[in-house]
């Protein structure tokens, strides 16, 4: 099965699930619960923590949930804050949610250090939901923006291209398997 966030970012070939590490957690589990998928694919827009390039399609396996606080040695966590569902050997790109979007790139710079590389603010909600009911899971995002003072207006300018961006890549691995 194939989700998205919703709102202004639905494509035609996902189901919406909502915006956040909430609404996500919410409409998945009540999904998981009454008619659970054999896989998940969630697709989205990120923000670059600085490595990755406007327009780069990332796909990845793990997320974290790591807040700016902690970057700062302001904040600690008792819970596992960084999930993945990658089986194999290979090293993925790490993906970073909140529900708040970062624009400080001196600090979000730090992530780069812990191999996180961008944020997208459902990813850890959705590994962390098929982690709970034992489904396979990954994610496709876009790069719509820095994490920078300029964050939600390059999101606001790039984000068509993106969705767009994304929709030919989905549908074309989706080709690539169903030839195999």
């Amino acid at each position: 099965m194939i989700i998205c966030a919703g709102n202004n970012e639905t494509f035609d070939f996902a189901t919406p699930m909502g915006v956040g590490l909430v609404e996500m957690a919410m409409n998945l589990t009540r999904l998981c619960l009454f008619d659970k998928p054999e896989f998940l694919l969630f697709v989205g827009s990120a923000g670059s923590y600085g490595d990755l390039k406007l327009f780069d399609i990332v796909e990845s396996k793990t997320a974290s949930n790591i807040e700016l606080a902690f970057l700062e040695q302001k904040a600690y966590t008792p819970l596992d804050n960084v999930i993945s569902t990658n089986t194999t050997n290979t090293k993925d790109i790490i993906v970073n949610s909140s529900n708040y979007i970062s624009t400080s790139k001196e600090l979000t710079e730090k992530f780069l250090k812990f191999g996180v590389g961008l944020e997208n603010m459902e990813f850890f909600s959705v590994l962390r939901i098929a982690q709970e009911f034992d489904i396979p899971a990954g994610g496709v995002f876009c790069i719509t923006n820095y994490t920078d003072a300029n964050a939600h207006k390059d999101f606001l300018t790039n984000h068509e291209r993106a969705k767009e961006l994304l929709s030919a890549h989905v549908k074309s691995r989706i080709e690539e398997l169903t030839k195999k």
